[in-house]
């Protein structure tokens, strides 16, 4: 038995059960109902709705492997997932492009005004000195993360005709100059221990040509409050966020809403509800990379 726990495109449902499986499609099960059936399941798919933890994966006594419909693998328990002899896939190649065209998109519409001007035209004003955009040409981006999705980044930006820095930790031959150099700063990682907060006070501090600041990869790469600080402090010039920190708005804190109310407000930022990834064409995609990954490796 295979269950599906997140909104899935039907081609994941229908190959599994084409190939025989019993599939439970269930894209709004609650952690204490897997909890209940998890048991039989010898197949998981999630998204980063439930987190799949040790007390989840010990009941799980049928369980071969976990397929994660996008990237970033900080919800589910893979050390001892390990331990139990349960593979664990994600598909970052799927929605890879998608968040590159988004990052791009929200790029060009904060250095051109986009947003600005369309609201105060349907308000009835034509106002075009203020709203005199800046280009990519000739700027320096800064990419924080290198890999499927910041190399997607960087192959679009490359016909703008600006220079492009690459930093991550497991690649070489990158530089580290990005904090002294860079007039935009797009961040491109993954959430772990090492990368949680990365962009703290100290970070924004170090910045040398208050640079655009990206974030389409995890809401807590970066202190909210640092980056609020940054603002105030003139340290960048803006900020471009599709995540935060908390994106249930039914659970914010009072400091939590008195932060996004800021960022709301802010004219030089620009906050999506995390769709860099989810374009049409992604959401196939990651199933099917998924489904060739499982039978690659004989597991359907």
């Amino acid at each position: 038995m295979i269950i599906i726990t997140a909104p899935a495109h039907n081609y994941l449902e229908s190959s599994l059960k084409k190939m025989g499986h019993v599939v439970i499609y269930e894209p709004t099960i609650s952690y204490e109902e897997l909890s209940e059936k998890i048991e039989n399941a010898t197949g998981l798919i999630v998204t980063t709705r439930l987190k799949i933890d040790k007390e989840l994966l010990l009941k799980a006594t049928k369980l071969k492997w976990i397929g994660r419909l996008g990237s970033g693998m900080e919800l589910i328990d893979t050390e001892f997932a390990h331990t139990k002899n349960i593979q664990c896939f994600s598909s970052p190649e799927g929605n890879c492009n998608a968040v590159a065209e988004h990052a791009l998109g929200l790029l060009l519409a904060a250095k051109n005004n986009i947003v600005k001007s369309v609201v105060e035209v349907k308000e009835g004003q034509w106002i075009r000195n203020e709203n005199r955009g800046t280009e990519i040409k000739g700027t320096t981006i800064g990419i924080i993360g290198y890999g499927n999705t910041g190399q997607s980044f960087a192959k679009l930006l490359s016909v703008f005709g600006g220079t492009i820095l690459a930093n991550d930790k497991y690649k070489n031959n990158f530089g580290g100059t990005i904090v002294r150099e860079a007039d935009i700063i797009s961040f491109h990682l993954p959430l772990s221990k090492e990368t949680e907060y990365l962009a703290n006070d100290n970070f924004f501090n170090s910045l040398q040509n208050k640079p655009f600041i990206i974030n389409t990869s995890r809401g807590n790469v970066i202190d909210t409050s640092a980056l609020i600080n940054a603002l105030k402090n003139d340290k960048i010039c803006g900020a471009a966020l599709d995540v935060l920190e908390n994106e249930n708005f039914e659970t914010l804190t009072a400091i939590q809403k008195e932060q996004l109310d800021f960022l709301k407000n802010h004219p030089k930022v620009l906050i999506t509800p995390h769709i860099a990834g989810y374009t049409y064409e992604a959401f196939f995609n990651m199933s099917d990379i998924i489904i060739k990954k499982l039978n690659t490796a004989g597991l359907l």
